[in-house]
């Protein structure tokens, strides 16, 4: 009996990894290092902006003590705000049972979701961002170096963000197809609707149930993506020995 090939291992964030699980193709392994492809995506304004940042003068600061402890625990009071908004939200709320068969066989439509994972993409930018400026503040009462890395935030988050954009954009698409697919194969009886490699739903587990959950890993896992660069500037802050 032939055996399927084996697919290769995704390396990267769990975002990454969690949205190649839900996926029939493999997914291209990067063939360009990190720097290379900033080389890329950032045009020549913003590599002006930057290059002043860099070359700017320190200026004088104010000696304001900034209690590091207190952003550490905003930055869990966001992610934990951000994290209910995601298990929170319509798209995961336990569906109305159905009037017959046929609607179970049919089961919700895509659109619904589509919706609702836009919604809380915006959500995530617009509270992630706002902790951002919160943190970068703080970092520009502190040292030189530490304002001229607040500064440096500032301008890479403004020539990144579109770019950032339409590589998250993607998910909803790849949910769109893993959605599809569970639906084919609960038409076609399979006893397992997961894409390869995945494991097969427990017993009485819907395909709709399946997908929710998968959703919801999908949207924690860019969450934690998102909240990369914040969790660097307050690892920054933690290290100002006036804190």
């Amino acid at each position: 009996m032939m055996q399927a090939p084996r697919r290769a291992t995704v390396r990267g964030p769990t975002f990454i990894r969690t949205l190649a699980r839900l996926t029939v193709a493999d997914l291209p392994q990067p063939t360009r290092s990190l720097s290379d492809q900033l080389s890329h995506w950032i045009d020549w304004t913003h590599a002006v902006a930057l290059s002043t940042v860099l070359d700017r003068p320190a200026a004088a600061l104010d000696d304001e003590r900034i209690n590091s402890a207190a952003e550490a625990d905003e930055c869990a009071r966001v992610r934990a705000s951000l994290t209910g908004a995601i298990v929170g939200d319509a798209a995961f709320a336990a569906p109305p049972p159905t009037s017959g068969q046929a609607d179970a066989d049919e089961g919700p439509d895509y659109a619904f979701f589509r919706q609702r994972y836009l919604f809380l993409q915006q959500t995530m930018e617009a509270g992630v961002g706002r902790l951002r400026d919160r943190l970068r503040q703080k970092l520009s009462a502190q040292s030189a170096d530490l304002a001229r890395l607040a500064d440096v935030d500032a301008v890479m988050e403004r020539a990144l963000s579109r770019r950032e954009r339409s590589l998250l954009s993607v998910a909803p698409v790849l949910l769109a197809e893993h959605f599809e697919r569970l639906r084919q194969n609960a038409r076609a009886g399979s006893d397992d609707a997961r894409a390869p490699g995945e494991a097969p739903a427990t017993a009485g587990e819907a395909w709709p149930d399946v997908f929710r959950k998968d959703m919801q890993d999908v949207l924690l896992a860019e969450l934690d993506v998102r909240l990369q660069p914040a969790e660097g500037l307050l690892a920054a802050l933690a290290t100002n020995p006036h804190g």
